[in-house]
């Protein structure tokens, strides 16, 4: 019996990281989509970060309404909807000639990804064991990650081919990959009520906003660095001449954030969340450095470390939100994954303004000093919600 659950438990997680692979994917193909726009529509640093910030900007603001909406009536029209809006419109992107009509599409196919990502998030956590929470979490997020990681290299190949016109690959991408999860959540008889079986049944609570805020300030202050070096990446090695690096060095960085995601959910469940945290945001701030100041290929080595390091506290970030929030674990994933991708969108643009006033490369470098202040608001984030004494010491397990 418990064999055959623990089988129907993966298959369930695996329906989910299938959905999440897909949306990822789709957005993914944003980043090697930015340079060719700039070079057709004549867009400049600031209108780039500006169209970034319109797309994360709704991913993100919706996503606590969605995980409320997940929490309450469950998933099983919500998440294949999310699909198939974000591919339908996000392929509306290479039939726009306008500049200013890039805006309205952008935001609209942000939705499609706000609703998905509380959605997978909170079914995950409902099925993680819990002294395998960050583990099962990381495996959940890296589905999307690699997704994301591909969509750089795909759509550089697709856009030297087909042009603007390469986007409408995501129309049949999000239609296959609401079929499919459509069908999983059938065939696995997903149930509509709120995902709370492994949290032992526990009631709603009201809210701590105290105690979630140094965890969302955490991840806000992460989410810019790390989505302003995967959107500008792409445009700084194109401008040093890198042709065909160029395309590679957003897959490079988001690749390894994969891994370090994988990895850092790994080690937190079993050399405790705070080690992990702390020496992971530490490491990432001298890689985001090196990075910048390397104009070579070799600054390829300095951008897989910085995506490793500065994604390795993903799973630790969200699974201490959702130990926060008993009984609102949709609630809990979207207002993290939502800040995150809402701050790596205001980065954008901010980081585009500054380096039209000095260089794109010394924006880059000053980007490092967000993950200073991540690192300094670790220490403000509650014990319990990293299984830590509350007077532990930097190097005491959780």
């Amino acid at each position: 019996m418990e064999r055959g659950q623990r089988s129907e438990e993966r298959a369930r997680l695996a329906t989910f990281m299938l959905g999440h692979f897909s949306v990822d994917f789709m957005s993914g193909l944003l980043p090697a989509l930015y340079p060719l726009l700039a070079r057709e529509l004549g867009l400049d640093y600031s209108q780039i970060g500006t169209l970034a910030l319109a797309y994360t900007a709704a991913v993100s603001l919706t996503q606590p309404f969605f995980g409320y909406l997940a929490d309450r009536w469950g998933v099983r029209r919500l998440a294949p909807l999310s699909l198939l809006w974000s591919g339908i419109f996000l392929g509306l992107y290479g039939l726009v000639r306008r500049p200013e009509l890039l805006y309205p599409f952008a935001f609209l196919a942000g939705f499609g990804s706000g609703a998905y990502h509380p959605i997978g998030a909170s079914r995950a956590a409902a099925l993680a064991r819990e002294h395998q929470r960050n583990t099962t979490m990381s495996i959940y997020t890296v589905s999307g990650t690699i997704g994301y990681a591909l969509g750089p290299l795909a759509g550089v190949i697709l856009f030297r081919v087909f042009g603007l016109m390469g986007t409408l690959v995501t129309v049949p991408i999000g239609l296959l990959a609401a079929a499919l999860v459509r069908w999983g959540l059938g065939h696995f008889a997903e149930s509509l009520a709120p995902s709370d079986r492994r949290s032992g049944g526990e009631t709603r609570q009201a809210i701590a906003w105290r105690a979630l805020l140094p965890i969302l300030a955490v991840v806000m202050l992460r989410s810019w660095a790390f989505m302003t070096v995967a959107t500008f990446a792409p445009v700084w090695y194109r401008e040093l001449g890198y042709e065909v690096l160029y395309g590679v060095v957003a897959t490079v960085i988001v690749a390894s954030g994969a891994a370090g995601t994988l990895l850092g959910g790994f080690l937190a469940d079993r050399l405790g969340s705070w080690r992990v945290l702390l020496g992971s945001l530490g490491l990432a701030i001298p890689a985001l450095l090196a990075f910048a100041a390397t104009t070579s290929p070799l600054g390829l080595l300095a951008a897989a470390s910085f995506g490793l390091l500065a994604d390795a506290s993903i799973s630790i970030t969200l699974v201490a939100a959702q130990r926060l929030l008993p009984g609102r674990a949709g609630v809990a994933s979207g207002f993290i994954l939502g800040m995150g991708f809402v701050t790596g969108g205001i980065g954008a643009p901010v980081t585009g303004w500054i380096a039209d006033r000095i260089s794109l490369q010394a924006a880059l470098g000053l980007t490092a000093l967000a993950l200073v202040a991540a690192l300094a608001l670790c220490w403000s984030i509650p014990a319990t919600a990293l299984r830590r004494p509350a007077l532990a010491p930097v190097g005491s397990r959780s």
